[in-house]
């Protein structure tokens, strides 16, 4: 994977949620703050609202690496939200 920073579509479950989150609970751009769990890394971040993808998450190349995870892959996920 190139780049050091790779943003990850949210599958319609994860969608629904973020939606629920009340507009007083976000932050600039409508960003959600978020607690991520995928695989054995954790880390504190944001889901960013996309045009397209509806939100996105962020995940740093290294993570995606340490887990072994390629383009195209499906990744499971723990996301709760940060207050």
């Amino acid at each position: 994977m190139k780049g050091s920073w790779h943003f990850v579509t949210l599958n319609k479950t994860a969608q629904a949620w973020v939606v629920k989150v009340r507009p007083e609970q976000r932050r600039g751009f409508g960003s959600v703050p978020v607690r991520v769990t995928v695989g054995s890394s954790t880390w504190e971040t944001s889901l960013f609202p996309d045009k397209k993808r509806g939100y996105v998450l962020p995940i740093k190349a290294k993570i995606l690496k340490a887990q072994k995870f390629q383009n195209g892959d499906t990744i499971t996920m723990t996301l709760a939200r940060r207050i």
